[in-house]
């Protein structure tokens, strides 16, 4: 007879139960990126609804930001350190192939054998390393999970790219999940379009990039994010209002029970859209951190939670939509419960 393995299982509910943000100290206005891509800040407000940004410094690194974000979720959800079972990064700017940028995170923060580890997938890499971290905790794998949004755009954006340049920029979002008396996270409806690889991508890999050395040596280019801003702008306009009403009619409610939608601060139109074709009720907070923070990718969704909560739009306990898509194109939703925010 056949040895019985064991098996376990965790929490029946989850739920975020702190939140904590890192944002650069340097505001970068429109009028300063402006002049490389022969732009102005009246083109740039009206093509992405920015009005500033936050550029990180030399010494505000993936790693430094991911711990000072993750130390004041820590400190919201009053969990300590040696509580975290795993840390989850989501990152696309963390420019060491390997190792991940997760466990030295791990390490500064004091945790002592916790697994960590990195999740690309592009500005969708918060909600799907959320979707892992509840998972992880109703499963019995984890207790709980540390999930960190974090990037350093400009380490990968060519600041004379009319496409690009003005969108991107830096931050760092965390939240801790664990076990809840009652549902805090929703089912995840997420998936991907590999057709679409072309919109958001790394414009050449790094053997294209070694040869261009050989054969130019100095003269070499090497590689930077390339969009096609019209391909995102139409996959996104067609293809999430599906992913929308999925992860509201999975979670049991309808658009009237939302108290607020937190996109993917990806474009100030988009944002426009998906609110319109969604008709939120007129008492639904719309996260519109775009304004001042830009696309920061896997860092916009709890850099945008943080916004509406400091700024009172949103509170403990609301109802919130959680939306993102990026590269791949990949995509992730879900209903969440806001946390604590100090």
């Amino acid at each position: 007879m056949a040895a019985r393995i064991a098996q376990y299982t965790g929490a029946e509910h989850t739920a975020i139960l702190g939140l904590g943000v890192y944002r650069p100290a340097r505001i970068v206005t429109n009028d300063e990126v402006a002049g490389p891509i022969d732009s102005s800040d009246e083109w740039i407000r009206t093509r992405s609804g920015i009005k500033t940004r936050r550029f990180a410094s030399e010494t505000e690194t993936i790693q430094s930001m991911s711990v000072a974000a993750a130390r004041d979720a820590l400190e919201s959800a009053g969990v300590a350190v040696d509580h975290v079972d795993c840390v989850i990064v989501a990152t696309s700017t963390h420019l060491l192939l390997t190792p991940a940028a997760a466990p030295r995170i791990a390490t500064e923060l004091g945790m002592n054998g916790a697994a960590a580890f990195d999740v690309s997938a592009g500005c969708a890499g918060f909600c799907h390393a959320l979707a892992l971290a509840s998972d992880l905790v109703r499963g019995g794998t984890a207790n709980h999970v540390l999930v960190i949004g974090v990037e350093k755009l400009t380490n990968t954006v060519n600041p004379t790219d009319r496409s690009t340049a003005f969108l991107f920029a830096d931050g760092a979002g965390a939240v801790v999940v664990g076990p809840s008396d009652t549902v805090g996270i929703g089912p995840t409806v997420w998936g991907s379009d590999g057709t679409q690889h072309h919109a958001i991508r790394q414009d050449k890999d790094w053997m294209e990039f070694f040869a261009e050395i050989e054969e130019k040596g100095l003269d070499a280019v090497r590689p930077y994010m390339a969009m096609e801003g019209t391909a995102v702008f139409r996959w996104a306009a067609h293809s999430l209002e599906k992913v929308c009403r999925d992860a509201i009619d999975r979670a049991g409610l309808s658009t009237d029970d939302l108290d607020a939608m937190i996109p993917h601060q990806a474009n100030g139109r988009i944002i426009e859209i998906m609110a319109r074709v969604l008709k939120l009720p007129e008492n639904c907070a719309l996260a519109n951190d775009i304004e001042e923070t830009g696309n920061t990718s896997a860092a916009s969704i709890p850099l945008a939670m943080e916004a509406l909560l400091r700024t009172g739009e949103s509170k403990p306990g609301d109802t919130a939509l959680l939306i993102a898509f990026g590269a791949g194109l990949s995509y992730a939703a879900q209903v969440v419960t806001l946390p604590k925010w100090q």
